[in-house]
């Protein structure tokens, strides 16, 4: 949830259902970001008299109605109070890392698409988490993009259908998820490819061994406590097989 978005207090009864209904199934990340364009984002706010920024505050509100009635208070989040939804704190930047140590939440960091920071936004997280009621001891999550198939050569046609999307995505022309090419070098112009693949770097992209290889150096480089997946494959059958065959190789591990 972009919670800038977004009134603290309807999150929590949308996501306090689904922890009635789920049980605890249900994690909710909070990202800063508003993550739209300007006339959406207006259309979105709570109010045009928002100018500061109260995103420490609503995220610290949205948990307290996660908890028990607190005392004095009329307002109760209902589904929602006494659910305690775990509460994961999202970030592509330094910001995201020092709210979530202050906090003392865990944090997930968008290295799927944005890696630029993420070795200083985790050494930062660490060093200066604060224990909190809700979590002892820092716990970083680390995103990674996977593409995984029988042969490298499948597992790279694969990954073609993400690097079309982001770069349609930075140049302004969003859409449907395209359909994988033999040679990416055919649609995209070098340029555009190289800034692509940098923002891709934390991939697992290949054969079932490749995909090991890879996920377990990005593992052992950045020594995250856990590990969220993601894989943009365009035919449905393909990117559940690339999920299948990396809970294989995590699930040996």
């Amino acid at each position: 949830i972009m919670l800038p978005n977004h009134a603290p207090y309807m999150v929590a009864e949308a996501f306090g259902t689904l922890a009635e209904i789920h049980g605890p199934r249900i994690d909710l990340g909070l990202g800063r970001a508003p993550g739209t364009d300007m006339a959406a984002m207006r259309a979105m706010r709570r109010g045009l008299q928002d100018s500061g920024d109260r995103f420490p505050q609503d995220v610290q509100e949205l948990i307290s109605y996660f908890g028990p009635q607190r005392d004095g208070s009329t307002l109760r989040a209902i589904p929602g109070e006494n659910t305690q939804v775990p509460v994961w704190m999202l970030g592509s930047s330094l910001y995201g890392a020092q709210l979530a140590a202050t906090l003392g939440l865990p944090y997930a960091f968008a290295s799927h698409f944005a890696p630029q920071a993420l070795e200083q936004a985790f050494e930062v997280y660490r060093r200066q988490f604060r224990p909190s009621p809700i979590l002892a001891e820092p716990h970083a999550m680390l995103a990674i993009n996977v593409f995984a198939a029988d042969t490298d050569a499948e597992g790279e046609r694969l990954r073609t259908t993400m690097q079309q999307a982001f770069a349609r995505l930075r140049l302004g022309m969003p859409g449907k998820l395209p359909a994988p090419v033999d040679d990416i070098a055919d649609v995209m112009a070098p340029e555009i490819l190289a800034g692509v693949n940098q923002a891709l770097t934390v991939s697992a992209v290949g054969s079932k061994e490749t995909v090991r290889g890879d996920l377990a150096r990005l593992i052992e480089t950045y020594q995250p406590d856990e590990v969220i997946l993601t894989g943009q494959i365009h035919d449905h059958d393909a990117r559940l097989r690339s999920f299948e065959i990396a809970a294989e190789i995590l699930g040996n591990s």
